[in-house]
């Protein structure tokens, strides 16, 4: 049996699935002439700043103006992944990842990339207006990003109902990376595939509550999936999830073939190509995963796409 059957209802709780709440198939509407890119925050569901949109320290505000225009905002965003970039690099130099939350400026700098892939995300003619004026990491990042959360949103789950979600704090970055290396080295499934997984599911831990076809704990299990590859761990302890995780993928084709054992997790096509997506970019770039990990919840409310949750400091 598969960790998640439905796992598709449990992309209501993830990052992703705030996302796949508002993700739109392409209908031939050209939303750039349509809304005339107006990018302001009330596209993530928030309301914008009043401000100029850097705080005191020169650091974006969580809910600041995003510029108008695929040229500008293309800059604009080039801009800030350099920078997240380089927070990160000073980050994993001179702090701990292994050792609570990320710095506040990682923080505020993912949660401005994440706020305009969220905008983008439901609008492919406009994200590939932006993608034509992108380069190198910013442009892979983008799409690898916009790609996953556009299919996700398509996934069509048989469950109506949504659970009620409850937050809590994810592992640290490097506690979580060595839980995946870990995995790798005793089952062979990469990490990088782990991670992606763990992100899809639960945002890496942050949504504590069972899906609504009662798959359980930070990767999504099943109980009875879970009695027969948990090697004894506890469902909801994210080591032996990942663990239990890797084993499942393994007895199910990976390493040589991801795509069967994901297909195995959860019988979607659209599924199988997000998480190898996402999984693909930490591989280039181990940065885009302390980049995913620093992010912000989003779900979708009465007003639309809402934060749940704040950067620290």
């Amino acid at each position: 049996r598969r960790p998640a059957a439905l796992a598709v209802a449990v992309l209501a709780c993830a990052l992703l699935a705030a996302a796949a709440a508002i993700a739109l198939a392409d209908r031939g509407t050209d939303d750039a002439s349509r809304d005339g890119l107006a990018f302001s925050s009330m596209s993530a569901g928030v309301p914008p700043s009043s401000g100029t949109g850097a705080a005191v320290d020169g650091l974006p505000e969580p809910d600041a103006r995003i510029p108008t225009g695929p040229k500008t905002l293309a800059a604009h965003l080039t801009d800030v992944t350099r920078d997240l970039r380089a927070a990160i690099d000073r980050w994993r130099r001179d702090g701990d990842p292994a050792r609570g939350a990320a710095p506040r400026d990682v923080q505020l700098l993912a949660l401005r990339a994440q706020r305009i892939v969220l905008m983008l995300a439901p609008r492919p003619r406009t994200t590939a207006a932006v993608l034509s004026h992108l380069r190198g990491t910013t442009r892979a990042d983008l799409r690898a990003e916009t790609r996953a959360l556009r299919d996700l949103g398509r996934i069509k789950s048989v469950v109506k109902q949504r659970p009620k979600v409850r937050l809590g704090r994810p592992e640290p970055a490097d506690v979580l990376r060595r839980h995946y290396r870990d995995a790798w080295r005793r089952f062979g499934v990469g990490w990088p595939l782990l991670a992606a997984v763990n992100h899809v599911e639960t945002q890496f831990g942050r949504f504590r509550n069972e899906s609504v076809s009662g798959a359980r704990g930070p990767m999504q299990f099943m109980p009875a999936t879970w009695r027969a590859y948990g090697m004894g761990g506890d469902i909801r302890d994210p080591r032996d999830a990942i663990m239990g995780a890797a084993n499942y993928l393994r007895a199910n084709g990976a390493p040589r073939n991801e795509a069967r054992a994901l297909l195995r997790y959860n019988p979607s096509d659209r599924y199988v190509r997000a998480v190898a997506t996402l999984a693909a970019r930490i591989r280039a770039d181990e940065r885009f995963f302390y980049a995913l990990h620093s992010r912000q919840v989003f779900l979708r409310g009465p007003d639309g796409l809402a934060r749940r949750t704040d950067p620290d400091g």
